[in-house]
């Protein structure tokens, strides 16, 4: 049996779903399914905090209205939370667990016989998740873990099924762009989005900008280097009009979870 038939049966053991959905591909992937499998009694969920790109909350909700997916619309307020605002090397375990403790509320109240899930695949429990902690700790359920999915097969099973998301760039919440130990404010958020505007505007779609402090600190693909060093006086120019007083560009080129490296030191 394929792994999409796997996780098609998967979803024929449960009445309903509500998905933890970010616009990923991950979560898209399960979403979908859960509808085909499921129809109206799949649902997603979504939480528009100040540390989901307002560009990933549009590509989120725009799946949903394209595939007819019931989506609910929450707000979580993990911002208010101090445990969370400073900013710890668990920082995800809080945010998490404000995000699932609100669905376990609606489950409860609306849909008490169905089943949390998330879009955690089998290549994440080999990361530094700290959030797979508050998942836990919550019964949410991950299907494409349990089943073995890694995260190339996530990619090959939803360009199969003609996802749109089948191959958007991985899209971390914008506070992994802050450096364990300083504070999240939404201030700092806003900054760092619409940093990577700027870069997205000028042809940069896999982009980090790096908060550290007055400085930001700019990551693409080492591919792309040269040619963001061609036009980096105009995007400099545009990022501090943002507020950031000195803008540089990391040589390593783009690397996906580079601030959680002082964690093995």
């Amino acid at each position: 049996m394929s792994k999409l038939a796997l996780l098609k049966q998967w979803f024929k053991d449960h009445k309903g779903t509500v998905t933890a959905f970010s616009g990923g591909v991950d979560s898209s992937l399960v979403l979908y399914v859960s509808k085909l499998v499921l129809g109206d009694a799949a649902i997603g969920l979504i939480s528009n905090s100040e540390s989901l790109k307002s560009k990933d909350f549009k590509i989120a909700t725009d799946f949903c209205k394209t595939h007819n997916i019931n989506l609910e619309v929450i707000k979580t307020t993990e911002l208010e939370d101090p445990n969370y605002t400073a900013n710890p090397a668990n920082r995800c375990f809080f945010c998490k667990t404000h995000l699932y403790e609100a669905m376990v509320d609606i489950i409860q109240e609306r849909y008490p016989e169905y089943t949390i899930l998330n879009g955690t695949n089998l290549d994440d429990l080999g990361d530094y998740r700290p959030g797979l902690e508050a998942a836990k700790n919550h019964q949410i359920k991950s299907p494409l873990a349990e089943l073995n999915i890694n995260k190339a097969e996530v990619i090959e099973m939803a360009n199969a099924l003609g996802l749109e998301t089948a191959f958007k760039p991985p899209s971390p919440c914008l506070s992994s762009r802050i450096p364990y130990g300083t504070a999240v404010n939404n201030e700092r958020l806003k900054q760092i989005e619409h940093a990577e505007y700027v870069l997205n505007r000028f042809g940069f779609n896999n982009v980090r900008v790096r908060y550290k402090g007055e400085e930001a600190s700019i990551e693409v693909p080492v591919t792309e280097l040269e040619v963001l060093k061609s036009q980096f006086k105009k995007i400099t120019k545009e990022i501090k009009a943002l507020g950031f007083s000195k803008v540089t560009i990391d040589e390593e080129g783009f690397v996906s979870g580079k601030l959680n490296r002082v964690l093995n030191g």
